[in-house]
């Protein structure tokens, strides 16, 4: 644990020198710009933004409508984080869940001293753990603490349920970081419904052998969500072929349906140095929320 707060807090100050030297101090709109709730609506005028406009509204045939927003004085942050079998695929100290633990560290820092309210809720195809939003370095600490002690009660994954739970507990607007290598199925309805509630950023968690599996011959591979050892041929060019196209076609559809609602998307590899891609998020958000 003591590693861990170290290596947060290096990232956490290479993030902020980056951020603060390329957006001129302007550090504290990437959260803060983003905590709007809604006021009323109002009659459409060139050169509103259409994302805004109110479709229920503008339907009953009375001219077209935007939603107007006021700022809050705070924000709340929110960590969404997979904790299934899925997540133990790395090496020691770099699995994927030591890498979403370590982005959920850096970032929760960052949020703090920003004076954002944070909290966290960890799934597999169940509730895992719900930590209240707070604020303050102690909350931090019970975060990574939270994290770092977990004993899932499940290795499965449920990404859909874990997404329906969130929209029926946060109702205040929020940013939320929902954290997973997304191996699953049919949550994208629901992916909408929350980037539609919350200000949503993706950000997906990756292994190199998970679509690069090198050439051993016949082999058994553990699976650690169903707990069951299945023989491979890992020579076979059908095999590969197969498990890098699922790979592939998987990934892209989570891409094209985050540039379709306008969620913020990052792809990390367990094996790369992450800081200076959470560096450009954070230079994109604030750019689109300088627009708004």
């Amino acid at each position: 644990m003591k590693d861990l707060f170290k290596k947060v807090r290096k990232y956490e100050i290479r993030i902020r020198k980056a951020i603060n030297s390329q957006m001129q101090g302007d550090f504290h709109s990437v959260f803060k710009g983003s905590g709007l709730e809604f006021d009323d609506v109002r009659a459409y005028q060139y050169g509103d933004d259409v994302r805004t406009i109110d479709w229920n509204v503008t339907a009953k045939g009375h001219g077209t409508f935007v939603k107007t927003f006021i700022e809050t004085k705070e924000q709340t942050v929110f960590f969404l984080i997979d904790v299934s079998g899925s997540q133990e695929i790395g090496n020691p100290g770099q699995r994927k869940l030591d890498i979403s633990c370590e982005i959920c560290g850096v970032l929760s820092l960052v949020a703090l001293k920003e004076s954002s309210k944070v909290g966290l809720i960890c799934f597999s195809d169940q509730k895992e753990q719900f930590i209240n939003p707070a604020k303050g370095k102690l909350h931090l600490y019970h975060i990574l603490s939270g994290l770092f002690d977990l004993k899932p009660k499940s290795t499965k994954t449920n990404i859909n349920k874990a997404i329906v739970y969130t929209l029926n507990a946060i109702k205040k607007r929020s940013v939320i970081f929902l954290i997973s290598d997304f191996i699953d199925e049919g949550y994208h309805k629901n992916l909408k419904a929350l980037a539609k509630k919350h200000d949503l950023v993706v950000i997906q968690i990756n292994d190199q052998r998970e679509h690069n599996i090198p050439n051993l011959g016949i082999i058994p591979v553990y699976d650690k969500e169903s707990k069951k050892t299945k023989w491979v041929n890992t020579s076979s060019l059908y095999f590969r072929s197969q498990i890098d196209h699922t790979y592939t076609q998987n990934k892209q559809s989570l891409i094209e349906i985050c540039r379709k609602y306008q969620i913020n998307f990052l792809s990390i590899y367990t094996q790369e140095d992450y800081v200076p891609k959470l560096i450009r998020l954070f230079k994109v958000r604030n750019k689109t929320l300088k627009r708004a």
